[in-house]
């Protein structure tokens, strides 16, 4: 995603995202090891803006653990998002990436129930109107992972197949990483989702030996 001309943002939001701060110290580690380059140096280089800075914030994996949730931080970040958004002229960009780049899930979850409440809005629809581009492409992965991670991988499933033609990498890509972490849960949550099975759907979008792999990496459907 990151050598040669050019840089695959989508790549880079998909992993930084969803990966835990245990596996992003293992991938800097084994990059590190395999390219003799550092990952943050490499990133800072090939990215700019709030979309690296947030990329940084999650490649030093210094997301609290997940303990005892503190209503009254709570209160306090969900205020602090308002006010960052909603309230203000223009955005506070680096609320939103301190924030949602750093605490625990758990704390998260229950920000942007109290942000609900706050703003009459989910947070996913102020980062919407708030932020443009692949910084609101990558924000929104955050969110989406904090709320389910297999959620996240069954849209961008789906996404993969939707339409007119099939966005190959990013199938294979998924479908393989996950297959020994979460694919049953990610099959749940396409079949609540989407109202098909992963199954039927890769049947639908793919052919031959290809699809036949594709068929056993899935393990089964779910109708």
């Amino acid at each position: 995603s990151l050598q040669g001309a050019g840089t695959n943002e989508k790549v880079l939001t998909e992993i930084l995202a969803s990966r835990t701060p245990a596996e992003v110290q293992n991938i800097k580690q084994v990059y590190l090891k395999e390219y003799e380059a550092n990952l943050e140096d490499k990133i800072t280089g090939e990215t700019s803006g709030h979309f690296q800075r947030l990329l940084v914030v999650l490649l030093q994996a210094n997301r609290d653990p997940d303990g005892g949730v503190d209503e009254r931080l709570v209160e306090q970040d969900a205020q602090v998002l308002f006010r960052a958004g909603e309230l203000k002229w223009g955005t506070d960009e680096e609320k939103f990436i301190t924030i949602l780049g750093t605490r625990s899930v758990s704390h998260l979850r229950r920000v942007f129930d109290k942000y609900m409440t706050i703003s009459g809005f989910q947070i996913e629809e102020t980062i919407d109107r708030e932020t443009s581009g692949d910084l609101e492409k990558l924000l929104l992965a955050v969110v989406k992972c904090i709320r389910s991670v297999p959620a996240y991988f069954a849209e961008t499933l789906y996404d993969s197949m939707k339409g007119a033609g099939t966005d190959d990498d990013t199938l294979i890509r998924v479908m393989v990483s996950r297959s020994e972490i979460d694919l049953l849960d990610i099959r749940q949550e396409f079949r609540k989702n989407f109202a098909k099975s992963l199954h039927q759907m890769i049947q639908k979008d793919t052919s031959g030996d290809y699809r036949k792999a594709l068929l056993l990496l899935c393990g089964g459907d779910d109708e």
